[in-house]
């Protein structure tokens, strides 16, 4: 099984700190399910730590893109799952946290 890897740092300069992008990315082959399973024990797990959350939202962003012209219905997925997250981020972070988190995903 080839698994795709996020190539932000590339991109953008970003070096990750998680392996939410690849979890995702080994998700997608067995569907929705796995991808809702992996985001529940993801945000979970870290949704207390603002760097893993702020990487988590990138991630879900990332994958949103990704399959936007393959398959819509995982994409909408993604999108929801990403608006999730993004929500919880902006109404908890505070301070240095909320700063962080806008900083790096802007």
């Amino acid at each position: 099984m080839t698994i795709e890897t996020w190539n932000i740092k590339e991109i953008t300069g970003y070096e990750p700190i998680t392996t939410f992008y690849e979890d995702f990315s080994i998700a997608d082959k067995f569907g929705a399910e796995a991808i809702k399973d992996t985001y529940n024990r993801a945000f979970k797990e870290w949704r207390l730590n603002y760097k893993y959350l702020t990487e988590l939202v990138m991630a879900l962003n990332w994958k949103c893109w990704r399959w936007s012209e393959k398959d819509q219905a995982i994409s909408e997925l993604y999108t929801e799952l990403f608006q999730t997250a993004y929500d919880y981020a902006i109404e908890n972070l505070k301070g240095e946290e909320l700063s962080y988190f806008i900083r790096t995903t802007d």
